[in-house]
């Protein structure tokens, strides 16, 4: 109801052109600055109090060591495995983890029942859950999936929490107050307040779902992008770790941005309130 209205009245948020090019520049400059720190550092073997660049591949030798992978079929399976699994887990994850959220979120019942066990359980790091998924499930994959699933079930619960919780009551009362049931309150009022908190928790359990299957992978994959550095520090491929590492968070960037993106063309009406601000 909220967000049919605001689609429907609220004027289109200006596009600042004029500051697009500026921010690219920035972000392109940060970029090579960091490459040129990583140079310098590798290139002169500094050694920094505790940390020491000795042994770290200079950005032209992991360049050097990327190629080679592109040209293998092995890394074409090694991502295929990785996303295969992150996308299981965290399908699985969003759908649970929205619904239990808007549940604990609009029920004071549902929360003294669900949140308490949920607490205990949040702070568990995924590395602490391996040992028990392998005793779980009959297979090493499901087990990695479970272990991205836990990754990302927990900030997107929170988000979908934080957002139901942010729902004006006096827009649930207008609604009922107007004769719409507990669907209808869910679908034009509850969803659309809560759907800021809800994107947010998405994109963030996004990321952390990649971090929970490279930690997986590492100790119990057999292809994967995380098995695939684990192997490379084990044979001593020094580049080729930084090429792993590099190729985990281009992954886990550009998976977090297209959920960004999903959400914010799902939800037009949080640019057009934030535009208003």
């Amino acid at each position: 109801m909220t967000s049919h209205v605001l689609s429907r009245t609220a004027p289109a948020a200006p596009v600042a052109s004029h500051k697009r090019p500026a921010r690219t520049l920035l972000q392109a400059a940060s970029l090579v600055f960091g490459l040129l720190c990583w140079h310098l550092a590798t290139q002169h073997r500094l050694h920094l109090g505790v940390v020491t660049f000795e042994n770290v591949p200079t950005p032209a030798e992991t360049l050097a060591a990327g190629w080679s992978p592109l040209q293998s079929p092995k890394l074409a399976r090694h991502l295929a495995s990785s996303l295969s699994r992150v996308g299981w887990g965290y399908a699985s994850a969003a759908l649970l983890a929205t619904v239990l959220g808007l549940l604990i979120g609009r029920s004071q019942w549902v929360r003294v029942a669900l949140l308490p066990p949920l607490e205990v359980l949040r702070p568990i790091p995924a590395v602490a859950w391996i040992p028990l998924a392998i005793l779980m499930f009959p297979s090493s994959e499901l087990s990695m999936i479970f272990i991205t699933f836990t990754g990302a079930f927990f900030p997107i619960l929170l988000g979908a929490i934080h957002g139901a919780e942010s729902v004006d009551p006096r827009l649930v009362a207008s609604a009922r107050s107007l004769g719409a049931g507990r669907a209808a309150v869910l679908r034009e009022v509850v969803l659309p307040g809560a759907a800021q908190g809800i994107v947010t928790g998405l994109a963030i359990g996004m990321g952390t779902s990649w971090f929970c299957l490279v930690t997986a992978e590492m100790i119990s994959g057999q292809f994967g992008i995380g098995y695939y550095t684990w192997e490379s520090y084990t044979v001593q491929r020094y580049p080729d770790i930084i090429v792993g590492m590099l190729l985990i968070g281009m992954l886990g960037m550009g998976s977090s941005a297209l959920v960004r993106l999903a959400g914010q063309r799902a939800t037009p009406w949080l640019a057009v309130a934030g535009s208003g601000r």
